[in-house]
């Protein structure tokens, strides 16, 4: 991964966003170069200016620039968090009570180990992505801060086991591939494993970095150290550490309904286990899937897609039964909304609104 500091917007050029370039974001969604910007971005998050914008063919100062805009009106962020082998992670379907659904959606999206939220249709209210330094405080953390809110009928847990594709590994595939010959080599997604017990905590200053990092993850590494209470050198030292061991996610996230990508599935499937692995690589490079993992239960394989609309269920699930026939569908979910997605606030079209910084319950 290119870990080039961000140049700074008197550098380059950037200008911030205005309130007419905010409206003209929300009344159009996105433009073509906007979506090959966000699809360089997702490949090299923070790859520098000169640099993304010789892979779209413009210069520094323009990438930059719509980069900015789209941040500003929420569009598109770029954002970091622990990797997947540090947290013990779940995802939890839980029930309400009639008329407490807004309170406790908003009780557990305001959760800081409550990473992520979907709003659901189906035999559950909400699909939460949770996370736990171990299995006990799990546990505790689900049965306690979810399941003892004042309206939560039920819950239900399964236990990330084995992590085939995520957000990051997602593209937006809207860059031709000489574009992508100026970054760095698509990095195919791999399984990660969740962790299940103790892991060291990353120390303060690590933590730090994740911390300013997870609000803006193309800060340039002399206000990454000013941030963190730093030099500039021991910031960037510390950040291609983790980088470099793995410690550290960067994505680069978006609006998605905004770009036509209106539909989020919860698929829970079963899969012979001799076939797991193989299913799971092969199903997490499928340009639809936005999350691939093995899960305990009954049904072994949790999938979560991106589609164009609710008319591209049928046509992708006619693919699944081509390409993996193995593969049993036992349910499928349709989110209405997610009001947070890795710590950020999303209003109802997708756009970021706010953040609450992710942490983990305590032992």
């Amino acid at each position: 991964m290119d870990v080039s500091p961000r140049e700074s917007p008197e550098t380059v050029g950037s200008a911030p966003s205005t309130p007419d370039s905010r409206i003209e974001g929300t009344l159009t969604g996105f433009s073509e170069p906007d979506l090959a910007l966000i699809d360089a971005l997702q490949a090299a998050p923070r790859a520098p200016w000169t640099r993304i914008g010789r892979a779209l063919g413009v210069d520094a100062t323009t990438a930059a620039r719509r980069f900015e805009r789209l941040r500003a009106g929420g569009l598109a962020w770029v954002t970091a968090y622990d990797a997947a082998k540090t947290a013990t992670v779940a995802y939890v379907e839980v029930r309400c009570r009639p008329r407490a659904f807004d309170r406790v959606s908003a009780a557990v999206t305001a959760l800081p180990w409550v990473f992520s939220v979907d709003e659901t249709a189906g035999d559950f209210d909400l699909f939460l992505s949770v996370a736990a330094p171990d299995l006990p405080s799990l546990g505790r953390a689900v049965h306690g801060g979810i399941g003892g809110l004042r309206g939560v009928r039920s819950t239900r847990t399964r236990l990330g086991i084995t992590l085939y594709g995520e957000g990051r590994d997602w593209r937006m595939r809207a860059m031709n591939p000489a574009e992508r010959a100026g970054l760095s080599e698509p990095r195919g997604p791999r399984a990660r494993s969740y962790s299940t017990h103790l892991h060291e905590r990353p120390v303060p200053q690590d933590q730090a970095l994740l911390t300013a990092l997870g609000a803006d993850g193309r800060l340039g590494y002399a206000e990454l150290g000013a941030r963190t209470g730093m030099s500039e050198h021991t910031a960037r030292r510390r950040l291609q550490r983790m980088i470099r061991d793995g410690d550290i996610t960067l994505r680069c996230d978006l609006a998605h309904p905004l770009a036509g990508l209106s539909t989020m599935v919860v698929y829970r499937t079963s899969v012979p286990h001799a076939l797991l692995e193989q299913t799971g690589n092969a199903l997490a490079r499928l340009e639809q899937v936005r999350m691939c993992v093995s899960v305990s239960g009954p049904y072994n394989l949790l999938v979560l897609v991106w589609l164009h609309g609710l008319g591209a269920v049928d046509p992708f699930e006619a693919l699944l039964a081509e390409r993996f026939p193995a593969l049993e569908v036992q349910d499928r979910t349709v989110a209405l909304h997610s009001p947070k997605r890795m710590g950020w606030l999303l209003d109802e079209q997708g756009r970021a609104a706010g953040r609450v910084p992710l942490g983990l319950p305590e032992h």
